[in-house]
C-alpha cells in the first residue's frame, strides 16, 4: 500500500503559528488532516518563544509524519520590529523542516490568494469557506492563520500537480 503524499503548510508568526497539513486521497483530491495554531508564551523571551516554537514544530513533523512542508513568505509589514521577529520565526520554521528532511516550498500570499481565490487581494474570511470546502472540512474554521496555513499547502499540491504535467 503506497503512503498518501501529506503537506503541512505554515502561517509564519512568532506569538501565532498557524499550521494545517493536507493529505492526497484517492482520485488526487486533497483533504484537511489537522490544522491549527501554535501559540507560544507573550510572557517568555523572544529566544524561549523560538525554542517553544522549535519543539512544537518537531512534535507535529513526529506525529504527522508530512513529506514536504510548505512556508509563507514574508511580504510586507508596517512595523519593522515585528516583520524581524517573523523572519527569526520563519529561520525556526525552515529549520525544522530541514532537520526533519522535508522538501520545503515557499509562496507569497499573492500567489497563494491567486491560487485559492484566482483573486489577489481575498479576504480571510473567504479563505477560511474556501479552504474548508476545498479540503472537506465540516466544521467552521475559526483561525484565518490555521486557514492561511491549509491555503500555503494546498497551494504546494497544486504546484507539485502543475510539474508533473509539464
Amino acid at each position: 500500500m503506497i503512503k498518501p503524499l501529506r503537506i503541512l503548510g505554515i502561517d509564519p508568526g512568532f506569538g501565532r503559528i498557524g499550521y494545517g497539513l493536507i493529505e492526497q486521497s484517492a482520485g488526487n483530491n486533497w483533504v484537511g488532516v489537522e490544522y491549527g495554531c501554535i501559540e507560544t508564551n507573550p510572557k517568555e523571551s523572544f529566544v524561549e518563544r523560538l525554542k517553544d516554537l522549535h519543539a512544537e514544530l518537531i512534535d507535529l513533523i513526529q506525529k504527522y509524519h508530512p513529506d514536504r512542508m510548505a512556508v509563507e513568505e514574508l511580504f510586507f509589514f508596517k512595523n519593522v520590529t515585528t516583520a524581524i521577529q517573523v523572519a527569526q520565526a520563519r529561520g525556526v520554521i525552515l529549520l525544522s523542516a530541514i532537520e526533519n528532511g522535508l522538501a520545503v516550498d515557499e509562496f507569497t500570499p499573492l500567489e497563494i490568494k491567486q491560487a485559492m481565490t484566482g483573486y489577489g487581494r481575498a479576504e480571510k474570511g473567504q479563505m477560511q469557506k474556501i479552504m474548508a470546502m476545498l479540503l472537506g472540512i465540516k466544521e467552521k474554521i475559526k483561525s484565518d492563520d490555521a486557514a492561511d496555513a491549509l491555503a500555503v499547502a494546498l497551494t504546494s499540491a497544486q504546484t507539485l500537480w502543475t510539474a508533473k504535467l509539464r
